[in-house]
C-alpha cells in the first residue's frame, strides 16, 4: 500500500514541475489581466464577441512572461534532472500554449452561447492543457515526447491532478478578488 501512495505521489510531483509553466501562466493572465482586448471588442459572424473581454493583451504577455520566467527558474535549479529536463522551446510553448488554449475555449464558448465566466466543465480545467501539450508538441517534439508520451501515466496524471488544481486555484482567485466566479 505504502508503494502505491509514494508511486501516486511521485506521478503528482513530476506532472506538476512538468506543467508548471503552464499552470502558472493560466492564473497569472488573470493578475495582469485588463486593458485592451485582444479582439479589440469586434464580433464573430455569429454577433458574438470573439474572445471576449477576459482575453486581453495585458494578460496574454504577462502570463506568458510569469511562465517562462518560472521556466528558466526550473532550468536553473534541476541539477538532479529527477523531474525531467526543460528546453527554452518548451517552457516557451507550455507558457504560451496554454493561453492559447483558454483562448481557444473562449472562442467556441461563444460560439456556443456561453457568457463570460460561464461554467463549461472539465473543458474550463483542461483548455490551457490541451494548448500547451498541442503547442508544444508541435515546436518541440523530443521534448514532449520524453516526458509525456514515454510516460503515459504522467499525462494520465495531469489530466486528473489539473481539475483539482484549477478549482483550488479559482477559489482563491475568487476570494482575492481577481475572479468574478469561483469556478
Amino acid at each position: 500500500m505504502f508503494d502505491m501512495i509514494a508511486t501516486i505521489f511521485w506521478l503528482i510531483i513530476k506532472a506538476s514541475w512538468l506543467m508548471l509553466p503552464a499552470y502558472i501562466a493560466n492564473p497569472t493572465a488573470v493578475v495582469f489581466g485588463g486593458g485592451t482586448p485582444i479582439d479589440l471588442g469586434k464580433k464573430w459572424k455569429d454577433g458574438r464577441r470573439i474572445f471576449g473581454d477576459g482575453k486581453t493583451f495585458r494578460g496574454l504577455l504577462g502570463g506568458t512572461v510569469c511562465g517562462v520566467i518560472l521556466g528558466f527558474i526550473q532550468m536553473k535549479f534541476n541539477s538532479l534532472h529527477l523531474l525531467g529536463n526543460f528546453t527554452i522551446m518548451s517552457i516557451i510553448t507550455l507558457s504560451f500554449g496554454a493561453l492559447l488554449g483558454d483562448m481557444t475555449k473562449s472562442f467556441f464558448k461563444r460560439r456556443l452561447g456561453y457568457e463570460r465566466g460561464a461554467k463549461f466543465p472539465l473543458v474550463d480545467q483542461l483548455d490551457f492543457v490541451v494548448g500547451a501539450w498541442i503547442l508544444t508538441y508541435a515546436f518541440d517534439p523530443v521534448w514532449f515526447r520524453n516526458n509525456f508520451i514515454a510516460d503515459p501515466w504522467i499525462m494520465l496524471t495531469v489530466i486528473l491532478f489539473t481539475p483539482l488544481l484549477h478549482r483550488l486555484t479559482n477559489i482563491v482567485g475568487y476570494y482575492a478578488r481577481l475572479k468574478k466566479e469561483p469556478w
